[in-house]
């Protein structure tokens, strides 16, 4: 017997939130009993992982309860504030004002509310073919061609990364391939886990096995983010029951989203060392930024909601 959307939901969010707690305490025993600040430094960043989890979790399931638009509003929030993030590193000059308004009040919400009705034929090219026409414009209309370009590249690329990608994921939630009409906001319960299960394992895979640090991230190494990969992989095959999919198009599909979750984690860790910063804002969100936190959804978002478009949605 199936179950319901709603026996679905509960389910796979009480087996989680089961393990999110236990972990927690698991993670605040550590902390009182090691002295060893390496060892606390591996425990403090599991426990950010961890706090994620639980805001995540949270937002999911108010975002459920009340419907997909309420998830078009939560994720909004978070791209305005990751792009908010983004432009505090950014050089902003007086003529770039105008641009920066159009981006944060005119195209967040003309970008959530088409994802929000289901407007797909607009949404998928409104930020990267019109706004990436008419923002040059705006902002040669001031006459200030110094640094121009780089101006310009900045303002499309913090769009084109904290709003176009990141809106992608709530659209998850609207996808009804045949055979699971209403069922959307599971299927982005699915994405949400691999991307998060990936992080989580090349974490504690790193601290356990260590040997070669990442450039892009000290806090993994090659072989943990190796082991995290496969390990969330393998959780994501073994819940293609609450997916369209079958057991190996779900592998498939998990492996997608882990390999451009950190293609994406690799491309904004470059962007923050070209503007000197090694980490977004510490102030919010739980001691790690927004766009920090995004950092896996940017690039796994549009391609998981692609494959799922082209391959399984006629």
């Amino acid at each position: 017997m199936e179950l319901s959307l709603q026996q679905t939901f509960f389910a796979v969010f009480g087996g989680l939130a089961l393990a999110a707690g236990a972990a927690s305490v698991l993670v605040h025993r550590l902390m009182a009993r090691t002295a060893d600040p390496v060892k606390l430094t591996w425990i403090g960043q599991l426990n950010s992982r961890l706090q994620a989890s639980w805001l995540i979790l949270l937002l999911f399931a108010v975002g459920f309860a009340l419907g997909e638009v309420a998830l078009a509003v939560i994720f909004a929030v978070a791209s305005f504030f990751a792009l908010r993030e983004f432009v505090a590193l950014t050089p902003i000059k007086p003529a770039d004002h105008i641009a920066l308004a159009i981006a944060f009040y005119v195209a967040i919400p003309v970008q959530y509310v088409l994802v929000a009705i289901g407007w797909y034929q607009l949404y998928a090219v409104f930020i990267p073919v019109y706004l990436f026409l008419v923002l040059p414009v705006v902002m040669a209309w001031r006459l200030d061609t110094e640094l121009y370009l780089q101006r310009v590249a900045k303002v499309q690329w913090g769009l084109m990364l904290s709003v176009f990608c990141v809106s992608h994921a709530p659209a998850i939630a609207s996808l009804e391939p045949p055979g699971y009409e209403g069922r959307g906001p599971l299927l982005l319960l699915y994405f949400l886990l691999v991307v998060q299960l990936s992080d989580m394992f090349a974490v504690m895979a790193s601290a356990s096995v260590g040997r070669t640090p990442l450039r892009s991230n000290p806090n993994k190494s090659r072989e943990g983010v190796l082991i995290g990969g496969i390990g969330a992989t393998l959780v994501g095959t073994g819940l293609w029951w609450m997916t369209p999919f079958s057991w190996w198009q779900a592998a498939l599909m998990a492996a997608a989203t882990v390999i451009t979750g950190f293609l994406g984690g690799l491309v904004l860790a470059s962007v923050k060392r070209s503007l000197g910063e090694r980490q977004w804002d510490q102030g919010v969100a739980l001691s790690r930024g927004v766009l920090e936190r995004l950092e896996g959804i940017t690039f796994s978002a549009p391609v998981f909601f692609h494959l799922t478009v082209y391959f399984f949605v006629p």
